[in-house]
């Protein structure tokens, strides 16, 4: 059920605690993939899943920016402090909670954002706000393809989902200057805070290794993987 498509009546009749709750990023992908590649990812593994699940879910409005500060180098991108991303989704937590929708999985599509989403789920969880779980959907999935930054994984995503989007005379280009691995590392520490440090086009792997055929497995493997943590959310 997408709840910003529904009325307050439809809402109050709604007997479901189940909620999902999208979060991504409005950050460079490359050359080839939409600065809201990572949003985009959440809100359709969010979709699918509500849409699979037996039991009714609650799909909240996508975050859209997140913390991404990493990105800065490249035009177009948005962040947020960790902070102000943490208290943003608790905020929305609560307001979901406050409604009668008080079992929230965060489902997540950006990297940058898994720290902050830990704690702040966690103390939702811990203060009886919310019985709340972050989900990040590359990590949910059992597929072959790296993930990378813009790379396989996500383009095929993209590939499949929104095709129109990612421009595909410049996955070449995208490919050729990609870096091999995320960041510097020496003594396993990463030498580089900010992408551009490593990667000149801000891609890691290899965009066109992933088409939408994987895309769709990634999208049916996701969404399966999230109606499980709904499942198991829903019983205890």
């Amino acid at each position: 059920m997408d709840l910003a498509a529904r009325t307050w009546t439809d809402l109050a009749e709604c007997e479901t605690r189940l909620a999902l709750l999208p979060v991504g990023s409005t950050e460079q992908h490359g050359p080839h993939a939409p600065l809201g590649t990572d949003h985009l990812a959440a809100a359709a593994v969010a979709e699918t899943a509500a849409d699979a699940h037996d039991e009714e879910v609650v799909v909240a409005p996508t975050v859209p920016v997140g913390v991404s500060e990493e990105h800065r180098a490249f035009a177009g991108t948005l962040w947020v402090g960790e902070d102000t991303f943490r208290a943003y989704v608790g905020d929305v937590v609560e307001s979901l909670a406050h409604h009668g929708f008080d079992h929230v999985v965060v489902v997540n599509g950006h990297g940058g954002n898994v720290a902050a989403l830990r704690e702040v789920c966690g103390r939702l969880t811990r203060d009886d706000v919310a019985y709340t779980l972050p989900f990040t959907w590359f990590d949910g999935v059992t597929s072959d393809l790296p993930m990378g930054h813009a790379g396989a994984r996500e383009t095929a995503l993209l590939r499949h989902v929104v095709p129109d989007l990612v421009r595909e005379e410049r996955v070449e280009d995208a490919r050729e200057e990609a870096a091999d691995r995320w960041g510097e590392w020496v003594a396993g520490v990463n030498l580089a805070y900010d992408t551009d440090e490593f990667s000149p086009n801000g891609v890691v792997g290899d965009p066109d290794a992933g088409d939408a055929e994987a895309g769709e497995v990634l999208l049916d493997e996701a969404a399966t993987a999230l109606c499980e943590l709904l499942a198991a959310m829903a019983d205890r």
